[in-house]
């Protein structure tokens, strides 16, 4: 018997998962919640063979969740079901070391048979989404253009990222204006997107 955790913070989502999950024979949901938070205290007492985590969770997000259970509970594989499908977003996965990462409108019957591979030690990975990963080019933004970046994603404007940052309300501009001219950006709000969408502000 598989046992299995799932940390989804849509309730109607997770009850369906459960249910999905349910049917089979071979598996069994051993726990439930909509934190990330809980995600390694519930390991810890119930050693599932197997995480189901949503990237988007309140508290500690799914990846981070799924890095700390690495460490907590080795022997307990983690596979990331989210509707984030963004090249940058999988490529944090990966660095986390996730055994699994499937999109949330993946055909049902292919969730179980992800979990079993899984917790036999394999890995199941969107085809699709690590093809578009591959493509990607590297992050163009400077470590600096990225904590600029990132501020102004938070909704901050020139003269506040100039006081966080210590520096002066032109430097922020210009280092602005060069991450919306290297993301061949038509303004601010859309260079912010395209690094967020290709996880270059993480």
């Amino acid at each position: 018997m598989i046992r299995i955790v799932i940390a989804e913070d849509m309730h109607m989502v997770r009850g369906a998962l459960v249910a999905l999950l349910e049917m089979e024979p071979d598996l069994k949901v051993v726990a439930q919640f909509d934190s990330g938070d809980r995600l390694v205290p519930t390991a810890l007492e119930l050693l599932p063979d197997v995480a189901i985590v949503d990237i988007d969770l309140p508290g500690l997000d799914g990846l981070s969740a799924a890095d700390q259970l690495r460490t907590a509970v080795p022997t307990c594989r983690v596979l990331i079901l989210t509707s984030l499908g963004r090249p940058g977003t999988f490529r944090r996965a990966m660095a986390a070391k996730v055994s699994g990462f499937l999109l949330k409108d993946a055909p049902p019957d292919q969730l179980a048979d992800a979990v079993r591979r899984v917790a036999a030690g394999g890995r199941v990975i969107d085809p699709q989404l690590a093809l578009a990963a591959w493509e990607v080019e590297e992050n163009p933004l400077t470590r600096r253009e990225v904590e600029v970046m990132k501020l102004a994603a938070d909704g901050a404007e020139a003269m506040e990222i100039a006081t966080r940052l210590f520096l002066s309300i032109g430097t922020v501009r210009n280092y602005l204006t060069s991450a919306v001219t290297k993301l061949n950006a038509r303004n601010r709000v859309d260079a912010i997107r395209i690094a967020e969408d290709n996880g270059w502000l993480t």
